[in-house]
Order: structure tokens, then sequence, then C-alpha cells
């Protein structure tokens, strides 16, 4: 496996104020520190309101830390994403950071296939290249052609999953967060989901993923980092970690 480094995080911190109540304020990170190789599946477990979501939005930076560094190593260098301009961030995120949360959200009157080829289209390829990789995406985890060029505000929850989830993979970005990908699938499509996941340690792909599923982090994960009180407690295999 090339160990190259894709994504090096250092001393990260985040709070929060809660408005809403008493402006008391939450703290969600305490000084993670965390190494994700080319080709490294690192599941991120842990119990609800350890940081493991949190991790991944600051690696996305749709939270933006309080302090610490979250540097992306690409092929012109390595980029610290905390600092990264908006505008320079997204054509960044666009061709060589994804992320798939357990919620779709598109424009209105948005198919899928426009969805994934869109997706496509941002990491390089041209628009033809682009929706026969959508095709081909979306045929991998068995959405119905028939809803190719439907609205996806009126797919189901697993539809909109499988939708969410091709455009995370389709001509797979150098590093791939997860946040719950497969929460509503059903067996046989969740199955799908699975393999496709796992198929993208062989291509190279850096892949940061919080799964509550213990089956699916054993089956997926080289390494799992164990969260709790927003720090990173323990890390090795599944069997290591998850046996503890």
């Amino acid at each position: 496996m090339d160990a190259k480094p894709v994504l090096t995080v250092r001393g990260l911190h985040k709070t929060f104020t809660l408005h809403t109540v008493d402006g008391r304020t939450v703290v969600s990170l305490r000084g993670v520190d965390l190494d994700v190789s080319a080709g490294e599946h690192v599941a991120i477990a842990g119990p609800s309101g350890a940081g493991k979501s949190s991790l991944l939005r600051c690696t996305q930076r749709s939270y933006l830390p309080d302090s610490g560094s979250v540097v992306l190593h690409t092929d012109d260098g390595p980029v610290e994403l905390t600092a990264l301009p908006d505008r320079a961030l997204a054509r960044l995120r666009g061709r060589q950071l994804g992320y798939v949360s357990q919620f779709l959200a598109t424009p209105p009157r948005t198919g899928p296939l426009e969805v994934v080829a869109a997706a496509a289209r941002r990491r390089g390829l041209d628009r033809a290249e682009a929706r026969d990789a959508a095709a081909e995406s979306l045929r991998r985890l068995a959405l119905d052609e028939v809803l190719w060029d439907v609205d996806c505000g009126v797919l189901s929850g697993g539809e909109r999953q499988r939708v969410n989830l091709a455009a995370g993979t389709v001509r797979p970005p150098r590093l791939l967060l997860l946040d719950e990908p497969v929460s509503a699938l059903d067996p046989a499509n969740r199955e799908r989901a699975l393999e496709l996941i796992a198929s993208l340690t062989g291509q190279g792909v850096a892949v940061l993923a919080v799964f509550h599923d213990l089956d699916a982090i054993r089956r997926l994960a080289t390494r799992v980092v164990e969260m709790a009180d927003g720090r990173i407690v323990r890390s090795g295999t599944a069997e290591e970690v998850l046996a503890a």
C-alpha cells in the first residue's frame, strides 16, 4: 500500500456556543491529531457526542475549527484547508475532496443523473464522459433507470442516499469523507454500497469514515480510531479497538 500521506490533522480544537439555551460553550474537539494515507480506510468509532462528525466537518471545512491545522497533500504540495479562501476551497472540494453525508442536498428539479454527472465534471471529465461515468455509478448502486431524471426531492431516503454515494465516488477524489453513508439502505443495497466503498482503497483513495454499524467497520476499515470527549483515545485494527 502507498503510505504517502493525504490528510494531516494537528491540534484540532472546536467549540460551539448554544445560543438557544443559555450561551454555554460545548467543547467538541480537544486537540485531535490524525493522519490518513493513500489507500487507507480510517473509521472513526465512539459514542454520540464524542466528536466524530465534528472532525469530519472540520476536515471538509463546513465547520471552521477554533485552532489547529487540516492539511490536504495534493500533487502541487500541501494545502492548509483552514486558511484557504472560499473560492479556492470550492475548487479543491470539486476535484480532490469528497464528502458523503446521510442526506442529499440538490438544486430544485434536478435528477440523479445530472447530480452525479455534475460531480464527475467537477473532477475533470468532459460532459459526455461525465454522463457515462454517472450512469455507471448509478447502475452499480442499482438505482432504477426510470428515476434518473426524476427530481431528487421526491426520491425515498434510501434512493437519495445512493445518489449521494454515487456522486461522492464517481471518479473518486483524493480524500473521501463518509458520514453514515449507508444508514437508510436495505440489506441488498447496503451490500452494493459497502462493496463500492471497499473498492476505493484499491484505487488509492484515502477514506475517513463514521459508521455506527460495527459490521461495516470490521469489513472496511484498515484502521480504527476511537474518540471520546473530543479526543482520540485509541487507534489500531478493528479487532484491537472494537474488542477493547
